[in-house]
C-alpha cells in the first residue's frame, strides 16, 4: 500500500469540528471532481481541510491517492505538511496545516510589484522546495501562484500536488497536459511528454518575473499557439539552430509565429535578478539552471549565509535576520507608490 487511510463513519461527532468557511487557497480540484476546503480546530490547532466527495462506483480519485502517496513521504519546511487522511464512504478529507493565504492573494493584495527583498526570500524557499523534491524524482508540474501557500511570517510552502508525479513510477512519457498555460513551458507547449525537473524550473521563473512587475511574464488567452507565442516576443524564435531537435516536437509549426528577436529585462533590477530569471527562462529544457545550483546563484548572496545550511524541516525565518519587509503597495492605501514597470516599452518584460 502506498497509503494508510484512517476510515471514520460520517457523524456529527466528526461534523462539529469542522468550520465551514469560504474556500481557501482559491478552491481546489483533483481527479476532475471540485473539492471543498474548510477550516477546522485539532487539539486547538487551525487545519485546512480538503474535502472531495466520492462518487461510490468510481472510488477514491487516482489525483487523489497519488497526491497522498507523496505528501506522506515528503517532510520539509517549504512543503505544505499533510497531518491526516480521513476516508468515508462519500469523502476524502485530506487535514493539512493552515496557512492565511497564497501568493496570488498576496500579489493581488500588494499590486505593481512585490519589494525586491521579499521576492528574493519568496524566491529561495520556492527554490528550496524544489530542490527537496528534485532530489527526491519528484516533479510538481501545476507551479502557480495560488499552490504557493504563505504564512503570516511569510513562509512560503509548495502545495497541491493532484498533479504531481514521481519519476521513479516506469514510464515512457508523461502526459503534455499540465501545468497552467501561463506557467508551461516551450518544450510542453509544443507537444513534448519527455519532460524532467526543468518543467518546474521554468513555472518557477514565470513565478519569478510575476513578483518583480506585478503581471504574468507570459500572459497568453487562448490556447497553446497563442502562448507560445507570447514566450517567442520575449525569448525570440526557436529553430533548429538555437535548438536541435526542436522540428521534431508535435506541435512546432514556424510558419504560424510572428518572428521576434531576444528581449531584455529594463535595467533597473537589483544585482543578479535579470542573470537569475534568464537562467531559469531557457527556452531549451536542457539549458535550464536546476534547483540546487539556482540556491547557490550570485542573486541571493544578500541573505545570511546560515540560511544555506539549514534542516529540511527547519523555517528560513529561525535564521537572524530574515524577515520580510513591509510592502509599499497596499490595496487599502489609495496613495501607494507604485515603482515603475519592469515591462519594455514594447509590453515585453
Amino acid at each position: 500500500m502506498l497509503i494508510s487511510i484512517q476510515r471514520f463513519e460520517y457523524s456529527e461527532r466528526v461534523e462539529k469540528h469542522y468550520i465551514r468557511i469560504n474556500p481557501l487557497w482559491g478552491g481546489c480540484s483533483s481527479g476532475g471532481r471540485a473539492g471543498q476546503l474548510l477550516i477546522g480546530r485539532i487539539n486547538g490547532q487551525l487545519v485546512a481541510l480538503k474535502v472531495i466527495r466520492m462518487k461510490t462506483e468510481e472510488g477514491v480519485p487516482f489525483n487523489a491517492i497519488r497526491e497522498a502517496s507523496l505528501l506522506k513521504r515528503l517532510k520539509h519546511a517549504n512543503i505544505v505538511l499533510l497531518h491526516d487522511i480521513i476516508h468515508t464512504r462519500e469523502t476524502l478529507t485530506f487535514v493539512f496545516e493552515y496557512l492565511q493565504t497564497d501568493l496570488a492573494q498576496y500579489m493581488i493584495q500588494h499590486p505593481g510589484g512585490l519589494r525586491y527583498h521579499n521576492v528574493r526570500i519568496f524566491m529561495f524557499q520556492l527554490l528550496r522546495g524544489l530542490c527537496y523534491i528534485h532530489s527526491r524524482r519528484i516533479l510538481h508540474r501545476d507551479l502557480k501562484p495560488q499552490n504557493l501557500l504563505i504564512s503570516y511570517l511569510g513562509e512560503l510552502k509548495l502545495a497541491d500536488f493532484g498533479l504531481a508525479r514521481s519519476k521513479s513510477i516506469p514510464s515512457q512519457t508523461f502526459s503534455s497536459e499540465v501545468v497552467t498555460l501561463w506557467y508551461r513551458p516551450p518544450d510542453v507547449l509544443l507537444g513534448s511528454t519527455d519532460y524532467s525537473t526543468a518543467l518546474d524550473i521554468w513555472g518557477a521563473g514565470c513565478i519569478f518575473i510575476e513578483m518583480l512587475q506585478g503581471a504574468p511574464a507570459f500572459p497568453g488567452v487562448s490556447d497553446e499557439f497563442e502562448q507560445l507565442q507570447k514566450i517567442w516576443e520575449v525569448l525570440g524564435l526557436s529553430s533548429e539552430d538555437s535548438w536541435p531537435g526542436v522540428s521534431l516536437l508535435p506541435n512546432y509549426r514556424p510558419e504560424r509565429f510572428l518572428y521576434s528577436e531576444p528581449k531584455q529585462l529594463r535595467t533597473q533590477l537589483p544585482y543578479k535578478t535579470e542573470d537569475l530569471a534568464q537562467e531559469m527562462l531557457k527556452v531549451v529544457p536542457t539549458d535550464r539552471i536546476s534547483a540546487p545550483d539556482a540556491m547557490q546563484h550570485l542573486y541571493f548572496n544578500t541573505l545570511p549565509p546560515p540560511i544555506m545550511h539549514l534542516r529540511d524541516t527547519v523555517s528560513i525565518f529561525k535564521v537572524p535576520g530574515i524577515r520580510l519587509e513591509t510592502e509599499v503597495r497596499d490595496i487599502y492605501n489609495p496613495g501607494r507608490k507604485v515603482k515603475p514597470s519592469l515591462l519594455p516599452s514594447a509590453k515585453f518584460w
